[in-house]
């Protein structure tokens, strides 16, 4: 995933807009997480409705009141905005901890072009290895919530026992809600059916500009 991301900038979305620009400070931000890379526009109204659901589950998986310790998950906005003030002004409804690319960077149009965005809002989730996850899980995060990230856990190899939300719950319950799920997107499975389902991978590839042009 690091790799994605050498040699551009990253900005906070903070205050100071504190920039992301050496090797070093992408590899501690990008290393060992999952990546969230949200296409959607400031003009689109269905990312308008979605931008307070996707806040919320990340602020509930990231931010100290809401658990012990920040999930291993970051959040990366790629704007399609007409404008750098459209742009300015969408961002103010995201998540301060997220990150985005600045307006003038045209890799923004080569990110969607690559994950074949064709629809706004998408949430591209991707393991640290760069492989995709979720291909939009926009859906599942406004059905789960939260509680998908424990799918994307396991699915990345990201298993960290320490983990909890302060909410108590039922983790056998859960796990009997979760589990079909997660095996079936991620397919995180016996060693032996991995083995089987490796022969006939088939991956998908559409091709379609979709609103990138």
């Amino acid at each position: 995933m690091v790799d994605l991301f050498l040699g551009k900038v990253l900005v906070k979305n903070n205050k100071d807009r504190d920039e992301l620009d050496t090797e070093r400070e992408i590899i501690l931000r990008l290393q060992n997480r999952i990546l969230m890379l949200f296409f959607a526009s400031g003009d689109c109204e269905r990312c308008q409705d979605f931008a307070p659901t996707l806040k919320d589950f990340f602020k509930k998986l990231t931010d100290e009141f809401y658990v012990e310790r920040s999930a291993q998950l970051v959040l990366l906005y790629i704007s399609l905005d007409s404008s750098e003030d459209q742009q300015e002004k969408f961002l103010k409804e995201l998540p301060k901890r997220c990150l985005f690319l600045p307006y003038e960077d045209t890799y923004r149009k080569e990110l969607g072009v690559m994950f074949e965005v064709e629809d706004l809002p998408t949430v591209v989730v991707l393991r640290p290895d760069c492989s995709v996850l979720s291909q939009n899980a926009v859906s599942e995060i406004c059905i789960l919530g939260p509680d998908c990230f424990r799918n994307w856990q396991e699915g990345a190899e990201l298993i960290d026992r320490n983990f909890m939300m302060n909410e108590e719950f039922d983790d056998s319950k859960m796990r009997s809600l979760t589990d079909p799920i997660r095996r079936v997107k991620y397919k995180v499975d016996d060693k032996k059916k991995k083995r089987r389902d490796d022969d006939g991978d088939d991956d998908e590839n559409d091709g379609g500009g979709g609103p990138w042009g």
